[in-house]
């Protein structure tokens, strides 16, 4: 189903947006902008506020001061017209409660259904079309629990398929997979960029993001660089977002993917 999305308003608009967490600043004066069909990689370390962007976009925290709109619209309208879905950190999800990998896929669909909730054959169909677009018919009844760190990964986008969401938030979605499975993933997310959809996505994997994203954001609480992933993954800014002499700080990336907490 296509949405009614206004394709002349930017798909993602924060302006000057403050979170704290009593008083710890968790993101300060944050402004970020997307556009249709692209591909934004958000990069930082743990700590650095990539997880409280997502929640504030969502709707999930109330910001200190600033704006969000998605589509032109308010996140909470956005969110209701099915036009943008949510992948959180995989911590966050309970792997262990009793639903099927294709009840996970018509979650998506929910919005749009009455309140009991009866998938109607269209329903049923886009479920089977977007499990079958990231190569898990064959999986479809297995309990959520019982897949693979990449599978799991690629039912949430297939779950956004479904749903026929133009913006896609990713939080880590390359976290805990093999590498086969995050090429897969990189394709799969490119293509629905080609199709018109939008992407924010964040990573720790620093060499992958000028072959997957068309834009980089590097975020330590404030936004330290933004435009072209050339022009943002330099030894310099690398170093101020990762607290390393310029030499160290490709490295210094990807110790961040296994360093401790973070916003």
């Amino acid at each position: 189903m296509t949405t009614d999305a206004d394709t002349h308003a930017p798909v993602l608009d924060v302006r000057h947006l403050s979170v704290r967490y009593n008083e710890v600043h968790a993101l300060d004066d944050v402004s970020v902008t997307l556009a249709v069909g692209r591909i934004c990689g958000l990069i930082g370390v743990n700590g650095s506020g990539k997880s409280t962007l997502f929640k504030a976009l969502m709707g999930l925290l109330v910001p200190r001061e600033g704006s969000v709109e998605l589509f032109g619209t308010t996140t909470a309208q956005a969110r209701k017209r099915g036009l943008v879905a949510y992948m959180p950190q995989a911590e966050e999800v309970d792997w262990t409660f009793p639903v099927s990998v294709s009840d996970v896929v018509a979650m998506g669909l929910y919005g749009r259904l009455g309140p009991a909730r009866r998938l109607g054959s269209s329903d049923r169909a886009a479920v089977g079309d977007a499990l079958e677009r990231v190569g898990l018919t064959a999986l479809r009844k297995r309990q959520i629990g019982q897949l693979s760190g990449g599978q799991r990964k690629r039912v949430f986008i297939a779950r956004s398929i479904a749903q026929d969401a133009r913006l896609l938030l990713l939080d880590e979605p390359f976290a805990g997979v093999d590498q086969a499975s995050e090429r897969t993933m990189t394709e799969l997310l490119k293509a629905l960029r080609d199709e018109g959809r939008s992407v924010l996505v964040s990573t720790h994997d620093l060499a992958g993001v000028p072959a997957l994203c068309d834009e980089a954001v590097l975020l330590h609480r404030r936004v330290l660089a933004s435009g072209e992933p050339s022009q943002v993954l330099t030894h310099g800014n690398l170093a101020r977002a990762f607290g390393a002499a310029p030499a160290d700080a490709a490295a210094a990336g990807t110790a961040a993917s296994t360093s401790d907490g973070g916003f």
